[in-house]
């Protein structure tokens, strides 16, 4: 099975983190000068005039409910849309600290509540970061991504339930193998019901291995990284947490993971459920590694997955993962407006809002096809320039046909990152200079950076003068270096700190905003002290692979430590009659899968003793002391295998050395 480093574009595991951070963040600082110009410009630049999208992300509202606070079954809050509420309004205009465009996006995610979409197709949007669809078959429902928690897929339900009578759900449809799309599946299914057959599950081809794998090998990085992102530990204020891009936030609920009962592997491949003809187009490696779009011939409407919302999208998740092949994905565009096109009366996808008529369809399909294909094309075009990422991240600008339309706009992805991730695509990390082909680390350059600039006080002082003149982004790399040579400098960490938030509060997209402002607060407060975050929830472990365990394991191994050992264990599973061997050498993890000759050990285990111990609901010394693993041969060889295998610190620096 193949293992991706690819994560979720939801963290709905970090916001319990903000219950229990250790102190209240201090208040944001107002805005510069600068940034008020730099906003204003913004707001001149677009066609603020234009509600056509607030005509869209109101239509069809059948009800809402006057306050929006779901909580869990012990009374936690999961989604909290009043914080929000008490300084987002269409009425409202935007602070001064806030991107008035994206301001405008936090506006129209503000509208939630149960809509109708056409005849028999109905969203609930503003529950979640993404939205629920639900489609009324003969008899029931069929379910379009149940969102990221059981809570707020449950909350999301009852309130359809309550709106539109009680239905069964016959089936269930996942677009893609992001989390946010299928973690709350338990709160509307029993998987008994599953099991039997009275729930169908379907999903695009390989979405098993990638939601399982998605959290896996780069997952606690990504974790650490994901808290910047999505700035979950952000107070929700103008200062603060404004917009997701996406959706407002991610929310803080029970994530679980349900297997598909059928997959779909190619494009035109239907299915009928329940009197509705679904209709399928494969789409693997645009926004997921496994996604897939669904025609409803019946409807005349087309649900785009996340293939085309209402932004343009990541190349490359700002969290880490790998880059997803933006002429790969123009193409699949082009083939959904060649397939379908001249049939489509409706279109909506797992975020934001819907369209309707043809006409407009058709032209932000296309203008959402050109875009992705003209930031794959000309940053290979200045590429073979010879321009570096980083130049083509400064260079690249799209024309006002496309930079000017609402749904073109960098709210998640932007062109400036996603220029960089084409060229990281094709070119890797090396930009051709030999300067940077073995470059000292950054704790050790920065000293000789504030050596050779005469020293942190003179570097502060020109600092200070460029702030005031509202050179950020030079500010930011001139003083990351005082930092990174004397992270005690507390003037320049509050001088570097000022200068990401001001940063924050001119960018349009919000996960942009979110690390700006995430990397100021760690400046002034600290990395938190709490515990770490697990992203491998129950279901994923007990759904992964023993392979795929091994190959975790494998990445949590400590070379050097482990650097001149030889050792060589079998590991016999029984529930699966599996049978393993690891062989620890040369600093290296192998496993295969067949009996283990001449073992210092054996262990002996059902699989779900190795998942417990994953969990952390068990360790080796308790599951053996149990008889729960049964080992032959050498006990102080097994101990001595764990013992070298990693627990990754999840609190890393990152905006200090």
């Amino acid at each position: 099975m193949k293992l991706s480093v690819l994560y979720s574009c939801c963290l709905a595991a970090l916001l319990p983190l903000v219950a229990n951070a250790q102190s209240a963040p201090p208040p944001g600082k107002p805005a510069t000068e600068a940034t008020r110009r730099a906003n204003a410009a913004m707001a001149k630049q677009l066609d603020f005039n234009d509600k056509q999208d607030f005509e869209d992300a109101k239509r069809g509202l059948i009800a809402r409910p006057d306050t929006l606070t779901i909580k869990d079954a012990n009374g936690r809050v999961v989604w909290d849309m009043e914080a929000f509420k008490t300084f987002i309004g269409d009425d409202k205009p935007a602070p001064d600290t806030v991107n008035p465009s994206l301001w405008r996006n936090a506006q129209l995610n503000m509208n939630y509540g149960l809509f109708k979409v056409t005849d028999r197709i109905y969203q609930v949007r503003g529950f979640d970061l993404s939205n629920i669809t639900f489609i009324q078959g003969d008899t029931g429902w069929i379910v379009g991504d149940p969102l990221s928690t059981t809570e707020t897929a449950k909350a999301a339900y009852d309130l359809v339930t309550e709106k539109l009578g009680k239905r069964p759900i016959v089936a269930i449809i996942y677009s893609h193998s992001h989390g946010d799309h299928n973690g709350g599946a338990r709160g509307i299914v029993d998987e008994a019901d599953v099991k039997a057959g009275k729930v169908k599950i379907l999903a695009p081809e390989h979405f098993a291995e990638e939601a399982i794998s998605e959290n896996v090998l780069a997952g606690n990085a990504m974790g650490r990284r994901g808290i910047y992102m999505y700035g979950p530990m952000l107070p929700r204020n103008p200062t603060g947490g404004v917009n997701g891009g996406l959706g407002q936030t991610i929310p803080n609920g029970t994530v679980g993971l349900m297997l598909p009962t059928d997959t779909i592997k190619a494009t035109g491949e239907t299915r009928t459920i329940d009197g509705v003809q679904l209709v399928f187009q494969a789409t693997p490696g645009t926004e997921a590694p496994a996604e897939m779009n669904t025609w409803l011939p019946q409807f005349k409407t087309m649900w785009m997955a996340e293939n085309a919302t209402h932004t343009l999208h990541n190349l490359l998740t700002l969290r880490g993962a790998q880059v997803r092949n933006g002429l790969v994905w123009s193409k699949y565009l082009d083939q959904t407006i060649n397939t379908y096109g001249p049939q489509i009366e409706t279109e909506f996808a797992s975020h934001h809002w819907p369209m309707w008529g043809n006409q407009r369809i058709m032209t932000f399909l296309a203008d959402q096809r050109d875009l992705y294909k003209y930031v794959h094309d000309q940053s290979v075009r200045l590429m073979n320039e010879g321009y570096t990422g980083t130049e083509i991240a400064d260079e690249i600008q799209l024309p006002p046909s496309l930079a000017n339309h609402w749904y073109n706009r960098g709210y998640y992805g932007t062109v400036k990152h996603n220029s960089r991730a084409v060229y990281q695509r094709y070119m890797g990390f090396f930009d051709g200079n030999p300067t940077t082909l073995d470059q000292l680390p950054p704790e050790d350059a920065a000293k000789k950076y504030v050596e050779y600039m005469g020293g942190a006080d003179a570097i502060l002082t020109r600092a200070r003068a460029d702030f005031d003149k509202g050179q950020y982004r030079w500010v930011a790399e001139a003083v990351k270096q005082v930092v990174f040579a004397d992270p005690s400098n507390t003037d320049a960490k509050n001088l570097l700190a000022d200068t990401y938030e001001q940063l924050g509060y001119q960018a349009e997209a919000g996960p942009w905003r979110a690390i700006y402002l995430t990397g100021a607060e760690e400046l002034r407060v600290g990395t938190p002290k709490m515990p770490g975050l697990n992203l491998t929830g129950p279901d994923t472990v007990r759904a992964m692979p023993v392979d795929e365990l091994f190959d975790y394991w494998g990445v949590r191994l400590n070379g050097p430590k482990a650097a001149g050992k030889n050792m060589r264990l079998g590991f016999n599973v029984t529930d699966t009659g599996k049978k393993y061997t690891l062989t620890v050498r040369n600093g290296a993890l192998t496993d295969y899968e067949r009996p283990a000759v001449n073992p210092d050990a054996s262990l002996t285990m059902n699989k779900s003793v190795l998942d417990d111990i994953q969990l952390g609901t068990t360790t080796l010394d308790a599951a053996i002391a149990k008889g729960d693993i049964k080992v032959e041969g050498d006990k102080g060889k097994v101990k001595e295998f764990f013992s070298l295998l990693d627990v990754y610190p999840f609190w890393f620096d990152i905006v200090t050395p």
